[in-house]
């Protein structure tokens, strides 16, 4: 589908994709880059991105970002998600200098947006063990002592806390009224006293983390934004965690799907290319056709949201994120069966793909959760 792009736009498409091709493009640089898969994100690969300006793509000039909008991030996701660069730690680190760049002092700011400038890592942590979805039922909490709080509990499946170096607490501090009420954002370093974080084994590598406080103090300057007021900050920031997942998965669904369609067009069974096969020809022109939707449908989003960064798009941010983690899921499975054994196969990558793909209906929100947000949205 041909994409109208200012000549600026066109010019970071290309260069984004030629240092993927040139830095990550083989799978024995992949390899060699993630210890086989192990590793979600390389800190060299990752800081020489940071030495070319890109990874302040959407930080603010006065903090030495290039302070472009929701559209030329999510043109950055996509390609570099395309071409497979283990880079994990960008995406929650973008999330996280969003609520810093919204609520944080003026400290807070010069630490935490310069620093994604020059390639750290940041992380955000709101699930725990009876909390995922309903954010509001968390118990890990922050009680007032002499100059600051000292936090106790629990959290878990946070990604990249064990490669950050704050992470982005949701904490309670108070009780009354509802249970959305009485929730506290707090910048953690990853190394204070009383925090431990121990990585949990997945399917895809080394990503996520649970989080346990035992006394962790934090003084009264990491509180981020308004004591009490974490819900309602947490509720802004939305926007950016769904989109930026939105683009991620969207340029994995377009990797996927030129994987596929370069294995059917080569592979010959019966005398002929699969490809020419009308089974074969349909479920090609299907995943075309559900992607050249999916990447209006996030275009015209990112557009909204740059046009007015003000405001919140919550129905259209979750159908972003909706439409492009599932669609990601089914071409990515798609592509495995077309493929036969060799999607299975890990020399091909379809496999990668696809474990990479299932859990994006999940975190962030899961695909329920996106439902039940755009019905709502319609007085449901």
């Amino acid at each position: 589908m041909p994409r109208v792009l200012s000549d600026e736009r066109r010019d970071l498409v290309k260069a984004t994709a030629d240092f993927c091709r040139r830095e990550c493009g083989t799978k024995d640089q992949r390899d060699k880059l993630t210890a086989h898969g192990r590793e979600q994100h390389n800190q060299k690969l990752y800081e020489k991105m940071a030495a070319l300006g890109w990874l302040g793509i959407a930080v603010p000039e006065e903090y030495g970002g290039a302070g472009q909008g929701m559209t030329d991030l999510c043109l950055f996701l996509q390609e570099t998600s395309y071409g497979l660069a283990p880079i994990s730690g960008f995406g929650t680190t973008v999330i996280a200098a969003a609520a810093y760049e919204k609520f944080g002092t003026e400290e807070q700011k010069r630490v935490v947006l310069q620093g994604v400038v020059d390639g750290r890592v940041e992380a955000v942590s709101m699930s725990e063990p009876g909390a995922g979805s309903d954010v509001g039922a968390l118990t890990c909490r922050a009680e007032r002592t002499d100059g600051g709080y000292r936090v106790n509990g629990q959290k878990t499946w946070c990604s990249n806390a064990h490669i950050a170096d704050h992470i982005l607490l949701i904490a309670r501090t108070g009780q009354g009224g509802s249970k959305h009420h009485g929730l506290t954002q707090f910048m953690v370093p990853t190394n204070a006293a009383g925090l431990q974080i121990r990585g949990i084994d997945t399917m895809g590598g080394k990503e996520v983390n649970d989080l346990y406080f035992t006394d962790c103090f934090v003084p009264d300057s990491a509180v981020v934004g308004e004591p009490g007021q974490g819900w309602t900050q947490l509720m802004a920031g939305l926007n950016v965690e769904r989109m930026m997942l939105a683009a991620l998965m969207l340029g994995v669904a377009h990797r996927a799907f030129d994987d596929t369609l370069a294995y059917v067009r080569e592979r010959e069974q019966f005398g002929r290319p699969i490809g020419s096969f009308q089974a074969m020809k349909h479920r090609i022109a299907d995943m075309a056709t559900e992607i050249a939707c999916a990447q209006l449908l996030l275009d015209d989003v990112a557009a909204a949201i740059d046009a007015e960064p003000g405001r919140l798009f919550p129905r259209e941010a979750s159908m972003a994120k909706l439409k492009c983690t599932e669609l990601a899921k089914h071409v990515t499975l798609e592509g495995m069966q077309m493929m036969g054994g060799y999607g299975y196969a890990t020399e091909y990558g379809m496999e990668a793909l696809l474990r990479q793909t299932v859990v994006s209906t999940v975190y962030g929100g899961t695909s329920e959760i996106q439902r039940d947000i755009i019905g709502k949205s319609y007085g449901l």
